[in-house]
This record gives structure tokens, C-alpha cells and sequence, in this order.
């Protein structure tokens, strides 16, 4: 090898050293193909939807596959989908831990402060005494509530809780009925009642859009029927092991955004109760939260390795 020769090999290989250290150069290497799985959860949808317009910004190309919940968590097992953000545990712990177990998982954490579930009834029945769920089985109580407890669709792990406790006579429901349907069905239960006073138990979450437009009380759980700490829940963000080694820009955004439960619950109203379109509720708020944003995109580039945040701020005509 000439000598020349050899001073252009170090040069190159000093050059390829540099690149490798520079993040945003590192960054600009990823695959800009991104897949999410969103079940038709209107929580899972609008996060999901504000996440792909940030990584269109970057220059990714996301998409978007609608899969239940158990269907996705093998998905991004078989790495056909790299992101979820609708890992909702206790409820979900059984799907978690079977999938975790094989090690193709990338658990982010919890992406909305202050989510719970768990027995839920108007606030004038709380007033009237039933405050826990050891209440609802009292006689003077039950004959009101007609033995009835509504909820979501069967097949969801809500629905192998609350069939449980049916089974195992929890908090004396051994007699009650499960009236089990679609989520807008129960909600129309649940508008119905509250619009004529009458009493209803039902199953109740926040993040949701029922947390603005009812008022309405969780109850106690002194059995931790629905998870410790009386119904309290984590919402967390998952990816495909493979997906998160070789994408540390899209991780670190994905890692980066976590939402208030009241936020969501905002998106959820605006998204499916007023039936308004995804991406325009998108846009909408992250103009109202662009410090949220901004936080978002601390420390993220493009995926040609600019500082993120003047991009987003552009795209989107941010004032922050």
C-alpha cells in the first residue's frame, strides 16, 4: 500500500469515527419506516396521531395498523409492528408478561400520569352512601342498582375481571348480572341514567371523554379487584426490541411523551364524542401545548440530524 493510499484510509477511518460520534449524524441512519399498532381505543388513537405527525415532521414515515389489543402485543413480538402505546396494566398483565417473556419487548414506561379504573357511579349516588365497593351489595342499595353491572365488550380484560368477581362472589356480586356490551353502548346506559336520576354501576376509566361530560365518582377498592392501589393504572409505551436498538432518535421522542390524564381525556372528547377528525384535534393541540412539545423534542433531531424542535415548531406554526 502506497503511503497516499494509507493517509486516505486514515483520513476515511477518522471520518467514519467522527460520524459515528455525532448523534445527529448517527440519528440521520435510521430507517424512516415507523409502524403503530392502535387499537379503536380513542386514547391510543389521538396519541398515536400526534405522534406520527411529529415523525412526519422528522422526515419518518409512520403508519398506522388497527389491531385489538392481544393481537398487538404478539405483533410486536413478530416485529410487525414496532410501537403501542395502549399497554394498560394491571388490566393487561397476562398479555405483558407472556410476550416480555420472550424478550422482544422495550418497555418505556408510563405514558399518562393519573389513569385508573375501576366501579364508577353518578356523584348523587355517591351522596346517597355508596362509596365503596363493599357498598353496592347492601340491600337498600342493590335492589336500586337492580343487580346490575354495566361494562365493556366480552373478550376484554376488563371483562375476565368483572367475570371473576361475578364467579368468586367479590364484593357479595355472586348474584348480580354483567350486562356486557360495545363501549358506546354502556355510555348510552350511563347517559340514560344520569339524565334521569336513576342509579347505574358501571365500569369507569380515565383517561376518558365520561370523566368531562358525567359527573361521576370511582369507588373504593379495599380488594384491589381491579390492581393495587384502588384501580390505579399505568398506561405504558412498548416497542419492538429490534425497532428500539436500531431507532435511538424515534425512542427517545417515543420515551419523551406522557401525557396528563386530563389532557387525553380532552383529546378523547374532542376526538370521539364530538366526532371531530383526528388529525385536526392533532394539530389543535399541540398548538395549545407547545411546551409539552418542546419537551417532547428535547435531545430528538431529524432524521437528518437537525434540532427537532424548529421543524416541528415551523411545521405546525407553534408560538412557544
Amino acid at each position: 500500500m502506497s503511503l497516499s493510499h494509507r493517509a486516505n484510509g486514515l483520513i476515511a477511518g477518522a471520518l467514519a469515527s467522527a460520524s459515528l460520534s455525532l448523534p445527529g449524524i448517527a440519528f440521520a441512519q435510521e430507517d424512516p419506516a415507523i409502524t403503530f399498532s392502535a387499537p379503536p381505543w380513542p386514547g391510543v388513537t389521538m396519541k398515536t396521531e400526534i405522534a406520527s405527525q411529529l415523525f412526519e415532521a422528522l422526515g419518518y414515515q409512520p403508519s398506522t395498523k388497527q389491531l385489538g389489543a392481544q393481537i398487538s402485543y404478539e405483533a410486536l413480538n413478530l416485529g410487525e409492528i414496532d410501537a403501542f402505546f395502549g399497554a394498560w396494566l394491571p388490566a393487561q398483565q397476562g398479555m405483558y408478561d407472556t410476550v416480555n417473556a420472550k424478550g422482544s419487548l422495550v418497555d418505556l414506561g408510563n405514558n399518562v400520569d393519573g389513569a385508573r379504573m375501576g366501579f364508577a357511579v353518578p356523584r348523587y349516588v355517591a351522596e346517597a352512601g355508596v362509596s365503596s365497593a363493599r357498598d353496592i351489595d347492601k340491600p337498600e342499595f342493590a335492589e336500586k342498582f337492580g343487580r346490575e353491572m354495566f361494562s365493556i365488550e366480552p373478550g376484554s380484560a376488563t371483562s375476565d375481571i368483572l367475570n371473576g368477581a361475578v364467579a368468586d362472589d367479590t364484593y357479595g356480586m355472586g348474584d348480580w348480572n354483567l350486562r356486557e356490551a360495545s363501549t358506546p353502548a354502556m355510555l348510552s346506559a350511563v347517559d340514560n341514567a344520569t339524565s334521569n336520576n336513576e342509579w347505574i354501576l358501571f365500569y369507569g376509566w380515565t383517561p376518558h371523554w365520561m370523566n368531562i361530560e358525567y359527573d361521576i365518582v370511582y369507588l373504593d377498592d379495599p380488594e384491589n379487584l381491579f390492581g393495587p392501589g384502588g384501580g390505579s393504572s399505568d398506561v405504558r409505551t412498548l416497542l419492538n426490541s429490534d425497532f428500539a436498538d436500531s431507532h435511538p432518535n424515534a425512542r427517545k421522542l417515543l420515551d419523551q411523551m406522557v401525557f396528563s390524564a386530563d389532557d387525553q381525556s380532552q383529546l378523547i372528547l374532542d376526538f370521539s364524542y364530538k366526532e371531530r377528525d383526528a388529525d385536526k384535534v392533532a394539530v389543535e393541540w399541540m398548538q395549545n401545548n407547545a411546551d409539552k412539545l418542546k419537551a417532547y423534542l428535547d435531545g430528538v433531531t431529524t432524521r437528518d440530524g437537525e434540532p427537532a424542535w424548529p421543524v416541528v415548531q415551523k411545521a405546525f406554526d407553534l408560538k412557544s
